[in-house]
């Protein structure tokens, strides 16, 4: 029955499955149309797999990699097989779809990882090869791109031929992630044909050359702009072409090892969320002018690694907390955390650090938050023992409450009796929510407590997940490397 469904009635469908790999790759063996359609959707973001292992990395970038070869036009086969480059293929066959047509994402620094990674033991003169005639070829068959991602090295950069003359495809982009060291005339180009960009992300190296000004200053209608700066490198001179945004801008975030300026941000009026992290940024003076603007429709505030003094945020809070729906902060400041719990009652997720003998304040901000819906709390010998956390969450948290995370470097403190009575307080509250608690790396739990969490998610009580670090940085888009 289901195969008869008409194909629009299946795209809408597998539309809400584009997150769900596994399921996609099994509509593949249905037929031919189930298969069309979960390939459009599959290649639509190829390079957006997760680099798990070696071996496993290896064996995708084999596969992507051997597809794409057999893709290749007869003009780019007879370059390859002219230089010698004898590439396998997943068949003899021409393949069943033009897999390169299906892409809206184009990752230039992945397609070069992925061919360094299968030809490794080929010159480099052999991948730079590869490497272009695949990019020509999504030049010539990608009719919609909307997101560019050319992070590369100095290195990658001299072997790589990209021009915006031949890729008609592009004039529909949204996203761009790019390096500034990218030479002016890559910009330059590509500001004559594309207008449209919503969402920019920059990582700075080097000068910033007048081609990249240019493309900024140029868009109708930006909205979400991330700018990374390291090693010493400044955006200082970009600002003029970002602050002519100041009024479509909604989401900004500045990361960079050293205190860079960033009082431009007070003009940005309709800010809705704003992330800065800097790694060395002991006097934040602009943020001290910035602690008495109003941002009326910020509701995302997130400081990872150094936050500016507390009184400084602390009269960020009294004037922008009341529309805070997340705050993240590395603080561990008695009166900062005071400030939460007094000036933003309506936050749905908090990210806090609470010390020793801290409980009162925990028991606060829970009272008087009475929307909060998930905290992540780092706990430890210096701070609160997750046994405290557990007796508050369960006492305290407000009904809205259903989201615990929790990062500990030390080994656990809580007894397997004390974990039971925790999950069957929990189930007893009204009303009766599933709980997801995240424990964070470090965090050692005994085999005794690992049964007790697995019994009562058998139960419906909870649901348990342990994620690396870097991995709860990912989700919560606070690590400042992109590829």
């Amino acid at each position: 029955m289901a195969c008869h469904l008409p194909a629009d009635c299946l795209d809408e469908i597998f539309e809400y499955l584009e997150e769900d790999k596994l399921t996609l790759h099994s509509c593949l063996l249905v037929n031919h149309l189930w298969c069309e359609i979960s390939v459009r959707i599959l290649w639509r973001n190829i390079w957006n797999f997760k680099r798990l292992s070696r071996k496993r990395s290896l064996r995708v970038s084999s596969s992507i990699l051997s597809t794409l070869v057999a893709c290749l036009p007869n003009e780019s086969r007879e370059i390859l097989y002219k230089n010698e480059i004898f590439l396998s293929t997943p068949t003899s066959k021409p393949p069943l779809f033009n897999y390169a047509s299906f892409c809206k994402v184009l990752s230039i620094c992945r397609i070069n990882i992925i061919v360094e990674d299968v030809l490794k033991n080929e010159p480099s003169s052999v991948n730079c090869l590869v490497t272009n005639e695949i990019i020509k070829m999504f030049m010539n068959q990608i009719y919609a791109l909307k997101k560019l991602n050319y992070y590369c090295n100095q290195y990658t950069i001299n072997l790589i031929n990209f021009s915006f003359t031949y890729f008609p495809g592009a004039k529909d982009l949204s996203e761009l992630y790019c390096s500034s060291n990218l030479p002016s005339n890559f910009f330059h180009q590509l500001s004559q044909i594309c207008h449209n960009l919503q969402s920019i992300s920059i990582d700075f190296h080097y000068d910033v050359s007048n081609g990249l000004k240019e493309l900024i200053f140029l868009q109708n209608n930006l909205k979400d702009l991330t700018l990374s700066a390291f090693d010493y490198v400044s955006w200082e001179n970009i600002i003029p072409a970002i602050t002519k945004h100041s009024q479509t801008i909604t989401k900004l975030r500045l990361y960079s090892d050293n205190e860079l300026p960033f009082s431009f941000v007070g003009s940005f009026s309709n800010l809705q969320e704003f992330i800065f992290s800097f790694s060395d940024g002991s006097s934040f003076e602009d943020f001290k002018e910035l602690q008495y603007v109003n941002f009326s429709k910020l509701q995302i505030l997130k400081i990872p690694l150094q936050c500016p003094h507390p009184d400084y945020v602390k009269k960020f809070l009294e004037i922008n907390g009341k529309n805070l729906k997340k705050f993240y902060t590395d603080e561990n400041d008695k009166s900062l955390n005071l400030s939460i719990a007094k000036f933003c009652p309506n936050l749905t997720s908090l990210f806090i650090i609470f010390n020793k003998g801290e409980k009162d304040i925990l028991k606060t901000i829970f009272n008087n938050c009475q929307h909060l819906e998930s905290i992540k709390i780092w706990g430890g010998k210096e701070y609160l023992t997750e046994k405290e956390v557990f007796e508050i969450v369960v006492n305290h948290s407000p009904k809205s409450f259903c989201e615990l995370k929790m990062y500990n470097s030390s080994v656990s403190d809580v007894f397997p009796k004390d974990l039971e009575s925790f999950f069957i307080n929990w189930k007893k509250r009204i009303p009766k929510k599933l709980l997801n608690l995240i424990i964070i790396k470090e965090f050692h739990f005994n085999m005794e407590n690992i049964n007790i969490i697995e019994k009562y998610e058998n139960l419906g009580v909870v649901k348990f997940e342990i994620k690396g670090y870097e991995e709860e940085e990912d989700d919560e888009e606070e690590v400042y490397s992109f590829l």
